[in-house]
């Protein structure tokens, strides 16, 4: 048996993005979006996940500092369910101060409170951190697994994948 615990970090995967977002034909210039998202649904399909139709890519600095400030409250996991289901699912703009006020009085936050403490910026250091943590091991996409401090898988992989890697570790 393995002893297996995670970790979500906040990690803003493109920190340059202009607070209105940018369209996603614009940030992947050179890629097929439409492909990259039928990628997407192929894998959520297979848990249960949907996937809407995406065309911009929101700055997510806000919903991230507002993770910080729900996990907090204990109410992280509750939190981080419901903005994915916005941004992803929904295709709500979650660069959105009212998004974001929606997420977190739809799983029971103090709106009043968590807009303050995103005016005073106090998570945005967690997210430097975590910035930083995450180019020390060339962090490149979200989500990222770090399995055994030794094994890396990125994005939305088949589970297939997860087992090769899973079937390579020893137990102690």
């Amino acid at each position: 048996m393995y002893d297996i615990h995670d970790t979500w970090i906040g990690y803003e995967l493109h920190p340059d993005t202009h607070p209105e977002g940018i369209l996603l034909s614009e940030r992947f210039k050179g890629y097929d979006v439409s492909q990259m998202y039928d990628h997407l649904r192929q894998r959520g399909k297979e848990f249960g996940v949907v996937f809407g139709d995406r065309t911009v890519l929101s700055n997510s600095r806000l919903a991230l500092e507002a993770a910080e400030y729900a996990r907090d409250m204990g109410k992280f996991e509750s939190f981080h369910e419901t903005m994915f289901r916005y941004y992803f699912t929904e295709a709500y703009d979650i660069g959105s101060i009212d998004v974001i006020k929606s997420v977190a009085a739809e799983i029971g936050l103090d709106t009043d409170d968590m807009i303050k403490t995103l005016l005073e910026k106090r998570y945005r250091p967690r997210l430097i951190k975590a910035r930083q943590e995450g180019e020390k091991i060339n962090l490149t996409g979200v989500p990222t697994f770090i399995i055994t401090g030794k094994y890396k898988i990125v994005g939305a992989q088949p589970v297939e994948v997860f087992k090769e890697v899973f079937s390579k570790i020893q137990p102690e």
